[in-house]
């Protein structure tokens, strides 16, 4: 098995909306602002090459939204989806399988949905890859809360279930190792605080496991506890989910591949006396 970092781009996001409670005197020096208190943060996803299957872990925004759209994220920087793949060898066609973690624009955008040639209608950008969604998700973006509802953007989604590419994972959230085996060395599971239904993926390589954070634990600087999101729908579920998956990683030794920190894209963590902290941080490639 091979895994390669897939950085698609970087866009900004307001500080204080990334940190939630937390006040930016304590956040800024850690991840700091601009002077319009905007963050710059990874599109990063992961590309895991099993020898039999080419797997995708989400995709980015895409270039489908207009500039108004476009004009609130910042995007800089960043190989773009194709050139990342190029960059390790690969193609659109090469790709097997996508799974997205949840169908917030940011995740699902770029590799699932593009227009056709004379922007008449969409097509797929990965023809020959099956798409992996979690049911429970599934169904909550079809019908979401009023706070979440703008994340789900028809044109991201609606094409992936006409394609017929689009398959589910049916299984329910579960905590202590209830987890759905996609292919071998690769499980799904299901956590409800950031959204309903967000697919986390652990990856066992050898005696090690990966786990891609998605929005589970963004970045290095969301690994204490209470250091989350306002975009989380359910922050108390969030806090024991964080709670039960640090003391498992700390536990298990795993390593955490973060897709949105612009400054560390792995990192392992250890039980502190105040609970579970920042470890070390390396590339994929150290790890």
């Amino acid at each position: 098995m091979k895994l390669f970092p897939v950085h698609i781009s970087n866009f900004k996001l307001d500080g204080g909306a990334m940190f939630g409670v937390v006040p930016k005197v304590l956040w800024q020096g850690k991840y700091p602002a601009d002077e319009n208190n905007m963050c710059n943060w990874a599109l990063r996803s992961l590309l895991i090459d099993t020898g039999n299957r080419v797997i995708l872990i989400d995709n980015g925004y895409g270039d489908k939204q207009s500039k108004k759209f476009f004009s609130h994220v910042y995007l800089n920087g960043g190989d773009g989806l194709e050139g990342a793949l190029k960059k390790h060898g690969y193609s659109l066609d090469d790709v097997t399988d996508v799974i997205l973690t949840h169908l917030h624009a940011d995740h699902c955008g770029g590799g699932g949905v593009k227009y056709n040639a004379d922007r008449t209608g969409f097509e797929m950008v990965f023809k020959k890859a099956t798409y992996w969604i979690s049911k429970p998700h599934w169904e909550w973006a079809m019908n979401p809360n009023k706070q979440e509802g703008a994340a789900f953007l028809e044109e991201n989604l609606m094409p992936m279930l006409e394609s017929g590419q689009l398959k589910f994972i049916e299984k329910p959230a579960g905590r202590q190792g209830r987890d759905t085996e996609l292919y071998p060395g690769i499980k799904l599971r299901l956590f409800n605080g950031h959204t309903v239904g967000q697919m986390i993926p652990f990856i066992n390589k050898g005696e090690k496991t990966y786990v891609f954070m998605a929005d589970l634990i963004p970045s290095t600087a969301h690994i204490p506890l209470v250091w989350n999101m306002a975009y989380d729908i359910r922050p108390m579920d969030m806090l024991q989910e964080k709670e039960d998956f640090l003391n498992e990683a700390a536990e298990n030794n795993y390593i955490l591949f973060f897709q949105h920190d612009l400054y560390n894209e792995c990192a392992s963590v250890q039980k502190m006396e105040k609970g579970v902290r920042l470890k070390e941080t390396f590339t994929l490639a150290e790890s």
